[in-house]
């Protein structure tokens, strides 16, 4: 069996292309979500903000249970501020139906710093212990 990219900085998991897999598509998904028409629904002013730090804290934290810990898994987390960046200036640049906005870019931040977090809790070998 070929080995995965990544393989030497993932925790030792059971099915680890399936949950790298999982990650992948999450990661996708906020990508295709974030360029996308978004859904006609009322918000409450600004709770688009916390949309965007939940999301980009699942997928930080998901990378906690994934990743081992140091160099790689930091490198991830910059990896994932910088796409919460990239999107917001894709949104501004590339969409009709979306604008860009620093706050967005703030609120992925800190939800990529609170997603990292995790990595300090007892929690951050949740998957391992599946």
């Amino acid at each position: 069996m070929s080995r995965l990219p990544l393989a030497g900085a993932l925790k030792p998991l059971r099915r680890p292309r399936l949950w790298l897999g999982l990650w992948w598509l999450a990661v996708l998904a906020v990508v295709v979500l974030s360029l996308t028409p978004p859904p006609a629904m009322e918000l409450p002013r600004h709770g688009d903000k916390l949309e965007h730090l939940l999301a980009y804290a699942l997928l930080a934290a998901a990378a906690v249970q994934l990743f081992r810990p140091g160099r790689r898994l930091l490198a991830i987390g910059a990896g994932l501020v910088l796409m919460g960046v990239a999107l917001e200036f894709a949104q501004g640049a590339l969409t009709a139906t979306r604008q860009a906005d620093p706050a967005d870019a703030l609120a992925n931040t800190v939800g990529v710093a609170l997603g990292l977090l995790t990595a300090l809790t007892p929690w951050r070998d949740a998957l391992s212990r599946l």
